[in-house]
């Protein structure tokens, strides 16, 4: 009787040896990858460098975890001019808040980050329902100016309102918006320069107190003179 033939092993499939290759070409094309995905110790300096300045520092100490470097500060010498600037500027609000103060002015600082506040309250700077200042007021906002323009830092005038409506048809944005514009007139006549202010009215869309009270409604309506020390 005759022996039966071993049964041969099957051969490979022709589309597993092409799969094969290309996957031994993926690998080596993400190694290739990994291999020139090193950190630019300039760029990770200039993101860090950023950051920082944003939000008012000064240096940063990196790890030789990160960096793959001695551990060491990164120093921004261009901070120290802000830095100085900014010292310079919350002095000068403080007197000027003191000059407000003694002509019935409240007026209040307010830091964050590379941005100061100097918020003062309409009531006694404008007329109910209008948008020019009172004459006695000029003088003051002028004073304002003077102090402000030497330092030559960005400029935003904002104005704001309660949510009471206004007689004649003037929505409190517009009269929010023509307060902020009047004033940068007469930043502009003092001298300040144009290409580093700008005026903007908020009406009654950015309360900082309930406008449900006499009081709420007579914080919300202000000027705030917005400075940027990182400008």
């Amino acid at each position: 009787m005759a022996r039966k033939k071993k049964q041969e092993c099957k051969g490979i499939p022709k589309w597993l040896i092409s799969f094969g290759d290309l996957m031994s070409l993926l690998l080596t094309f993400f190694i290739l990858l990994f291999s020139m995905g090193t950190i630019s110790l300039e760029r990770f300096h200039m993101a860090i460098k950023g950051i920082t300045e944003s939000l008012g520092g000064r240096k940063v100490i990196y790890e030789e975890k990160i960096l793959n470097a001695p551990k060491g500060v990164v120093e921004f010498p261009d901070m120290y001019p802000k830095l100085e600037k900014k010292k310079r500027l919350k002095y000068a609000l403080e007197n000027l808040k003191k000059t407000l103060k003694a002509s019935g002015i409240d007026a209040e600082i307010e830091e964050h980050g590379s941005l100061i506040r100097f918020r003062l309250n309409a009531d006694r700077m404008f007329p109910l329902g209008k948008a020019e200042p009172y004459p006695d007021v000029i003088p003051l906002l002028k004073e304002i100016c003077l102090r402000l323009k030497i330092l030559e830092l960005p400029l935003t005038i904002e104005g704001h309102t309660d949510n009471i409506p206004i007689r004649g048809g003037k929505t409190n944005l517009e009269l929010s918006a023509e307060r902020a514009v009047n004033v940068l007139r007469l930043f502009i006549e003092c001298g300040y320069k144009e290409k580093l202010i700008s005026a903007r009215g908020y009406g009654e869309y950015r309360p900082i107190a309930p406008n449900d009270t006499p009081e709420g409604r007579t914080k919300n309506r202000r000027i705030e003179f917005v400075i940027n020390v990182g400008g």
